[in-house]
């Protein structure tokens, strides 16, 4: 087997490059680890500055002819890249969880499927675009959705395949080209969606994917003059990087952040609903970037509450994330443990109190965490830890609750638990959040925008609102006379 070929799982990965079709090796590597014991994955490719700008000129060079291909046959060659996806679904789950750590029961059941959906939704709203004119004093307005250009996507390690196909689905049926890289701590499944995207046909140089370790690459890329547009998801400070990077070329951004995001539970709600809303989100080991890691609780249920959610929590399993009992695996990497272990032991010296976890465990696992007696401009509830830790607070009533939920820097989801329809359209109003829960969590669908407010991002993605940022919106305007006879 190629030196460049690594093993996971039982299943062939090409630890290089994928540039104009070609499989493109480097000089330099980086050791891929997974979470669940620390062994070695492979020595990935290490792309600099000399692969970025390859990757963008097979890009450009490629998005003429893809720009051209009728919509029926971008959205045909998205949808075999789907059935791909399909065929190799176990193949990708036991990849991603040996790479980042997540259920195995999960890649399989939700996360694979919905891989495959992502290019399925994008390839059929392609075709049913409005085209609509309309007429201004007897003149024809038409709206044309012209492919933008070569795309730079960056994408995080949480839910590394859905998360880039989230960009790369809607990017591709627009008829841009695409330079997609991955996260350095979970690369192995992009390279994987390079072999099934080739397979479905797609041209060479439309999807290209390059790899790397440290900010060469990345600012190589966002500050490429030929890149039309960059969607990032990740951390406000690479953000912020990433927008300056960009600035001298005014590139577009879409850029999908940070979360701190609550979760409100007033006296009326079904507590039983609300500490399973609660209790989820340890999902992914507290690795999602829209989780309510702050629960605000209204006081006089707070005590019942709690010890409801203490019952449930403790039944949680958290073990290798291939075993289909467990419930919550390990975090991606050790400076991630170690982030999230400063983050609680800094609030509990504080003066938080630890209801449950409050502690690392072995290899790269922390327990699943719940604080209390946190203040609320304490570094615990203002930061994102990014880890299984929730603090919980009390309200006395509603204007409150709001006032608390509100009062961070980021704004990407919120979640209500009530009984009362009225008082959730109430709070639901005054609530900053790009997405918002009433009863339930995680209700995800492409037809709806998805971004953040504040710190937590800049522009929507999905349905029409993808399209929206991957197009160059024409319109053209045309008198209703002037045109000669040419018969």
């Amino acid at each position: 087997m190629s030196e460049h070929i690594t093993t996971v799982a039982g299943v062939a990965v090409d630890t290089r490059h994928w540039i104009g079709g070609e499989r493109v090796a480097s000089t330099e590597t980086f050791t891929d680890v997974s979470p669940i014991d620390g062994s070695v994955l492979g020595e990935i490719a290490r792309g600099t500055t000399p692969e970025a700008a390859a990757a963008v000129a097979a890009a450009k060079a490629a998005f003429p002819a893809w720009a051209a291909t009728p919509p029926a046959e971008r959205a045909r060659i998205l949808h075999t890249i789907a059935d791909g996806v399909e065929r190799r679904l176990e193949e990708l789950a036991v990849v991603e969880t040996a790479d980042n750590g997540a259920l195995l029961r999960s890649h399989r059941r939700g996360v694979m499927p919905r891989v495959a959906h992502n290019f399925r939704f994008f390839a059929d709203w392609l075709l049913r675009l409005g085209h609509e004119d309309f007429d201004t004093r007897g003149h024809t307005n038409h709206v044309s959705w012209d492919p933008a250009g070569p795309c730079v996507l960056i994408t995080p390690w949480n839910a590394p395949l859905m998360l880039a196909t989230w960009k790369v689905a809607p990017a591709l049926a627009a008829g841009d080209t695409v330079v997609l890289k991955p996260a350095e701590w979970s690369p192995l499944t992009a390279s994987l969606l390079a072999d099934i995207a080739a397979e479905a046909g797609l041209p060479a140089g439309v999807l290209n994917v390059v790899q790397g370790y440290g900010s060469e690459i990345g600012d190589a890329l966002t500050s490429h003059p030929d890149v039309r547009r960059i969607s990032f998801t990740g951390s406000v400070p690479t953000a912020r990087r990433i927008a300056s990077s960009a600035a001298a070329n005014l590139t577009p951004l879409s850029l999908e952040l940070g979360g701190k995001s609550p979760l409100l539970v007033f006296a009326d709600a079904d507590l039983d609903l609300a500490v399973d809303l609660a209790v989820e989100q340890y999902d992914n080991a507290g690795q999602v970037c829209l989780a309510a890691t702050r629960i605000l609780v209204e006081e006089t249920v707070a005590e019942e509450f709690t010890r409801r959610f203490v019952d449930k929590a403790s039944r949680l399993r958290q073990g290798d994330p291939r075993d289909e009992t467990t419930d919550v695996g390990p975090n991606i990497h050790l400076r991630q443990l170690e982030k999230i272990d400063g983050f609680v032991r800094r609030a509990l010296a504080a003066g938080a109190r630890a209801v449950i976890g409050g502690h690392r465990g072995e290899g790269r696992y922390y327990a699943p965490t719940l604080l209390t007696d946190v203040a609320q401009d304490s570094e615990i509830v203002q930061e994102e830890v990014f880890g299984p830790v929730l603090t919980l607070q009390t309200f006395i009533d509603e204007d409150e609750a709001v006032r608390l939920a509100n009062d961070t820097r980021f704004g990407l989801a919120a979640t209500v638990a009530t009984g009362d329809a009225e008082r959730a359209g109430r709070v639901t109003a005054q609530l900053v959040a790009g997405t918002v829960w009433v009863n339930c969590f995680f209700v995800r669908d492409l037809q709806a925008p998805f971004g953040g407010s504040r710190h937590s991002g800049v522009g929507r993605e999905g349905g029409t609102w993808s399209f929206d940022f991957y197009c160059d919106l024409k319109n053209t305007v045309t008198a209703p006379k002037g045109w000669k006879d040419h018969g």
